[in-house]
């Protein structure tokens, strides 16, 4: 029943910050996806007679790619596969279910933020048996082998049926086992929050609006707020799976989800907004009249997490990627637990989450998540959230005013070039590396720059070295300018350019976040000379 097929490499098949990411009709050239999944299994050692999870975000193509990979995991030698039912797995659930049940590890089929549809992204990641996307070694010889790959091995039966929770022996043996995708996440969140205070605070008359973008935590969102903590009916929004999302750019942002934005900040707004993306990683936290900052939603989270159940013993430590701003610092060194600073990636969290160093971890681009799994988790710092207010019983906004006060705020904006052309954006930043050693001691304005270098991360953990992160550029007083090339885009080249000042003073804490900023935004035009590179006059988006 398993065949050998013969196939040339794709040269183009390096893994990113979060797997492959291609457009949808690459993709859907002859062997493309099978040619990178037999890559996955041709660089693993001793997965034969092993269970093996495949899940995705329900986007365009995911259930054809789930039948190739399921017959390929059959072919190759796995002694089970579990998929979620119809191919539905949030990235978070699928890192769960690959701990809880020991797996060896999953691949998860989504391009996370980015559109879905015919012509828009799709992507494959593996995730090792910790539950993590998998480390650069693995990625690494990844890509090595697909540059060489001549066959690839698949069982020939026909397509499995996505739709029917059970179990059955396929063909040569391998057991498949199609999972209802919410139960056991749900359950988790419930060992971790207090869904009793919760469901308290909602029954007097708390309101939610959450948006589910027409992604994967749609069903997730529709469970636990509204089955399980008892939301009105119409709470979750936007809750069915689309493979193009319904049109919406699944990204949780005030721009991508202005409709819940405008509401929020509306005369009759909820008492809380939220959001996730296509793959239910991300989130976004709006408070009736206040949007969170992803940066400080991580710092908040942080400082009152021993309020749910599960980390009422405290944290470890608090870790954040490099261009997250330093309001988690703050917190880490009041409350004397260790501050970790990686290159961005979930990845690099993996090894301080099981080392015991870490207990909550942040990106600046709307993750968030803790030690309960591998991988950041949207509805997890939603329901975190929640606990806190029902708790703490105040309002959003409340509470991020009382953080300033007793943190400082760190005004903070990331601007993002999408879309430019690779050669433009590639010689921005070789032009940026080459000022370095002249940088420091130059003054921009009234800005005069202490340190310049380009991120370098020493892993505490297994000593591996990870170089030209993101090029930095600290002001003296704490403010600071980071230049990075995205790695989660599939066309053309994203430039992100994050900003930050650290503002101690509670009488200046409610300056708006450009005004507060635009100084540091001129310096970063003079430094990095973007106009002029790139040939834009404003950033695609701004956060």
């Amino acid at each position: 029943m398993i065949k050998s097929v013969s196939t040339t490499p794709y040269l183009d098949q390096k893994p990113g910050t979060s797997g492959l990411r291609k457009k949808v009709p690459v993709f859907q050239q002859p062997n493309y996806a099978e040619n990178f999944i037999q890559s996955i299994f041709d660089s693993l050692e001793g997965y034969q007679g092993k269970c093996l999870v495949i899940g995705g975000d329900g986007r365009y193509y995911n259930r054809e790619v789930i039948q190739k990979a399921v017959k390929m995991a059959a072919a190759n030698g796995f002694g089970k596969v579990m998929v979620g039912k119809g191919g539905i797995l949030s990235t978070p659930a699928a890192s769960h279910i690959i701990r809880k049940y020991k797996a060896f590890g999953g691949i998860i089929l989504s391009a996370s933020h980015n559109p879905g549809g015919p012509t828009e992204d799709f992507g494959i990641k593996y995730n090792i048996n910790n539950g993590g996307p998998a480390p650069e070694k693995i990625t690494d010889a990844i890509y090595a082998r697909s540059k060489t790959i001549d066959s690839y091995k698949i069982a020939d039966f026909a397509d499995v049926n996505l739709d029917r929770i059970g179990k059955d022996e396929l063909p040569g043996g391998t057991i498949l086992s199609v999972i209802d995708p919410v139960e056991d996440y749900a359950a988790l969140m419930e060992e971790l929050f207090d869904f009793g205070a919760i469901r308290n605070l909602i029954s007097l008359g708390f309101r939610i609006a959450f948006d589910g973008m027409s992604a994967v935590t749609g069903p997730y969102a529709k469970e636990i707020f509204e089955n399980r903590l008892g939301a009105p009916s119409g709470s979750v929004r936007n809750f069915m799976p689309l493979p193009d999302f319904g049109g919406h750019h699944p990204d949780p942002n005030p721009v991508h989800c202005k409709e819940l934005f405008d509401e929020m900040m509306g005369d009759d707004a909820p008492d809380f907004g939220a959001a996730s993306d296509g793959d239910g990683d991300r989130n976004l936290i709006i408070g009736r009249g206040i949007f969170v900052t992803p940066s400080d939603s991580l710092a908040i989270l942080a400082a009152n997490a021993n309020l749910a159940p599960g980390y009422s013993g405290g944290l470890a430590g608090i870790a954040r990627s490099m261009p997250t701003s330093g309001a988690a610092d703050r917190v880490a060194e009041k409350r004397g637990i260790g501050m970790y600073e990686t290159p961005t990636g979930w990845k690099f969290f993996g090894n301080l989450l099981d080392a015991g160093m870490a207990t909550i971890c942040g990106e600046e681009s709307s993750g968030t998540g803790s030690s309960h799994v591998r991988e950041k988790d949207g509805l997890w710092a939603v329901l975190l959230w929640l606990n806190i207010l029902a708790v703490r019983g105040e309002s959003v906004a409340d509470i991020v005013t009382q953080h300033w006060q007793t943190y400082g705020r760190n005004y903070y904006s990331r601007h993002d070039y999408e879309g430019l052309d690779t050669d433009a954006a590639n010689g921005l930043v070789d032009n940026l590396r080459s000022q370095l050693p002249t940088l420091p001691g130059k003054s921009f304005g009234s800005l005069k720059v202490e340190k310049a270098d380009d991120f370098a991360y020493h892993d505490p953990i297994d000593k591996s070295v990870s170089d030209h992160q993101g090029v930095r550029v600290l002001f003296e007083g704490g403010s600071r300018v980071v230049f990075r090339l995205s790695g989660t885009g599939t066309s053309g080249a994203t430039l992100r350019v994050y900003i930050e000042r650290y503002e101690p003073d509670s009488t200046r804490h409610n300056i708006e976040t450009q005004e507060a900023l635009a100084d540091l935004i001129a310096a970063a035009e003079s430094i990095a000379s973007i106009r002029e590179r790139t040939g834009r006059d404003a950033p695609t988006v701004i956060t």
